[in-house]
């Protein structure tokens, strides 16, 4: 073998080695935090069966994402809570994506938002992908977003959604401008 199919012969291991690595080795996603723009992910809607993206539906707009399950008990408490919260500043512009990551079926979900009466966005995404996305540690967890897109709060575990705070933190991003 002549030099010049020697350099050509590295050439093509080091290239074949390079493209191996892309694939194998992904960035490190964004943290997501208080303060940064928040992942952007899809979702089925259950009331439309359409699948919804966080830019498109919810862009401009003062959203609460809630990463729940119907099989998680806080999950389930928190829910009449966040609903309230809803009814009183939905009017305003306030938008709720619950999104749940149950798995396969989603009769449950159905179930659940039919018994509490749940009038706030219910989405479901079965991949779970969203847990990836928002790097969750568990369920629920939620994410407060204001009008220009970034996470102003973030809730691990069952919040208070109704209280006096939670209102005053809402009503208070309702009131600024989009950024």
């Amino acid at each position: 073998m002549n030099v010049r199919n020697r350099v050509a012969a590295v050439l093509i291991a080091l290239a074949v080695v390079g493209g191996v690595a892309s694939l194998v080795i992904r960035p490190t996603p964004s943290r997501v935090d208080v303060g940064s723009l928040a992942p952007d992910f899809s979702a089925v809607n259950l009331a439309t069966g359409k699948t919804v993206t966080l830019r498109t539906e919810y862009r401009g707009t003062v959203t609460l994402v809630n990463i729940w399950g119907t099989w998680c008990g806080p999950c389930r408490q928190e829910m009449p809570a966040m609903d309230s919260l809803y009814r009183s500043l939905g009017p305003r512009g306030f938008r709720i994506a619950a999104v749940s990551i149950d798995e396969p079926s989603l009769e449950a979900v159905r179930k659940f938002v039919a018994a509490h009466q749940i009038t706030f966005d219910v989405l479901n995404d079965a991949t779970g992908r969203i847990k990836e996305i928002y790097q969750t540690t568990g369920a629920p967890e939620s994410f407060l977003i204001d009008r220009s897109g970034h996470i102003v709060r973030i809730a691990q575990l069952a919040a208070p959604w109704n209280s006096a705070e939670k209102h005053r933190i809402i009503e208070h991003l309702l009131a600024a401008p989009a950024s």
